[in-house]
C-alpha cells in the first residue's frame, strides 16, 4: 500500500463527494460507497463480536474473516480491481461444513438469540446479507466480481452457522421459533 493516511482532516468530502483508491472521486451517496460502508460496518460488527469470550477456532476463524472484509473494501474502493482470491469463499464453506458438522440438523427456524455472541453472530449475519444487496446493486450498475459475490454469500451461511455453534460450544440450543405462539 503505497499511500497512508497521515491527515484525517482533509476536508475534501465537505462538498458530499469522496475519493476512490484510484484518485477518482464519487458522491457519497453512489452505491459504490453504500456498499463500502456496508462492508465496513459488517467488518465493525464482526470486531465487537470478537470482544466476547470465544472459543480459539472461532475467534481465528472471524479474525481471518475481517481481513477478508478489507481485502473486499480494497476491491470496491478501487473499481475494477479484484483482490479476493477464489481461495477466499472457498476457505469460509469449508469452514461452514466444519462448524456444521457438530450441529444437530435444522428442523425448525431459529430466532437470533441464546448467548451474546451468538446473537452478535447472527445480527452480523444480516448485515451481511444487506451487505450482499449493496454489492449486487452495484454490480448491476457496475463490474463486481464474482468471487465478492460469492464471499458474502457464503460469510452469510458462515455466520449463521457459527451463531448456532457459539450457542452450542456455551452448552446452550438454538432458540426455536413456534409458529403461532403469541396467536
Amino acid at each position: 500500500m503505497g499511500y497512508r493516511l497521515s491527515k484525517i482532516t482533509t476536508r475534501t468530502g465537505d462538498a458530499g463527494t469522496t475519493g476512490l483508491g484510484d484518485g477518482s472521486r464519487v458522491a457519497k451517496d453512489a452505491p459504490r460507497i453504500a456498499a463500502l460502508g456496508d462492508v465496513d460496518e459488517l467488518n465493525s460488527l464482526i470486531g465487537l463480536l470478537l470482544c466476547e469470550d470465544l472459543p480459539a477456532e472461532a475467534r481465528e476463524t472471524l479474525v481471518g474473516v475481517q481481513h477478508d472484509l478489507l481485502d473486499l473494501g480494497g476491491e470496491l474502493a478501487v473499481p475494477g480491481a479484484a483482490f479476493l482470491k477464489p481461495e477466499q469463499p472457498a476457505r469460509l464453506e469449508e469452514a461452514v461444513e466444519r462448524y456444521n458438522r457438530e450441529l444437530a440438523p435444522l428442523k425448525e427456524f431459529i430466532l437470533p438469540g441464546g448467548t451474546r455472541a451468538a446473537s452478535l453472530a447472527q445480527l452480523a449475519r444480516t448485515v451481511c446479507r444487506r451487505t450482499e444487496r449493496s454489492a449486487i446493486a452495484l454490480g448491476n450498475a457496475e463490474a463486481v466480481s464474482e468471487t465478492a459475490r460469492k464471499y458474502l454469500n457464503r460469510l452469510s451461511d458462515l455466520l449463521f452457522v457459527l451463531g448456532r455453534w457459539l450457542n452450542k460450544s456455551a452448552g446452550g440450543n438454538d432458540v426455536l421459533w413456534q409458529k403461532g405462539k403469541n396467536a
